[in-house]
């Protein structure tokens, strides 16, 4: 299994011949703009687009990616019908507990403690429960994206159901868990072999890196990626 960032929560998982493309809010990401790569080079070969809830710093260019190369768009039912209303074809609806199984993996839909919606002509729309996903790899590992969330006591449970190889955690402070709470999270309710922290950096009202969570963590287990570099878990 290769594993590939490109700035805040944004990271392609390639298992298999399926390669998931989570939260792809690259345009306008200026963590990603950075890098000199473009959308197109990250979508090549994607096979499933899939969302942890519809706030526009994750589901981002998630429209033009999926009208271009008419891969399906994995999301819980309100955001991916939404989403359908704005061109995008193909969408494979969940909700959470509910697990989705394709060719290379399962994905299931888990909680998450945040919001989710959009504002459209000065109403707020809701778009249906913010999730994270864990991806059950058919030959690998398995990884739990936490999506944006809060620590909450029920990720015991997660650990127990799932039992994640792979954490990619939010640890920018304000509208997710910070450095303290992502690091309790992390030993508290897993047994990760690798910690991989996102939402960070991107946006000045947020943590500007991840000193702070490698430092609660201690050990070697945290792996901060480089943008558009991929690595093998």
């Amino acid at each position: 299994m290769q594993i590939t960032w490109f700035g805040h929560s944004c990271f392609r998982i390639d298992t298999g011949k399926s390669s998931i493309l989570i939260d792809p809010f690259l345009t306008g990401n200026p963590t990603f703009e950075e890098s000199g790569l473009t959308v197109r080079e990250v979508a090549k070969g994607v096979t499933h687009v899939a969302l942890t809830h519809g706030h526009e710093d994750h589901t981002g260019d998630t429209v033009a990616i999926c009208k271009e190369t008419t891969i399906p768009l994995i999301a819980v039912y309100e955001l991916a019908v939404h989403m359908a209303s704005l061109g995008v074809e193909k969408i494979d609806p969940g909700n959470t507990g509910g697990t989705q199984s394709h060719a290379d993996f399962d994905l299931t839909f888990v909680p998450a403690w945040h919001s989710s919606g959009v504002f459209l002509e000065g109403r707020s729309i809701y778009l249906g429960a913010c999730c994270g996903l864990v991806i059950a790899a058919r030959e690998g590992k398995t990884v739990y994206h936490m999506g944006d969330t809060a620590i909450f006591s029920d990720m015991g449970l997660i650990n127990e159901i799932y039992r994640p190889d792979i954490g990619i955690v939010p640890i920018g402070d304000r509208f997710t868990m910070g450095a303290k709470t992502a690091a309790m999270a992390c030993k508290r309710f897993f047994q990760f072999e690798r910690v991989i922290p996102c939402h960070y950096g991107t946006f000045p009202i947020i943590d500007q890196t991840a000193d702070k969570f490698v430092a609660e963590m201690g050990g070697n287990t945290v792996l901060v990626p480089k943008v558009g570099v991929p690595f093998e878990v």
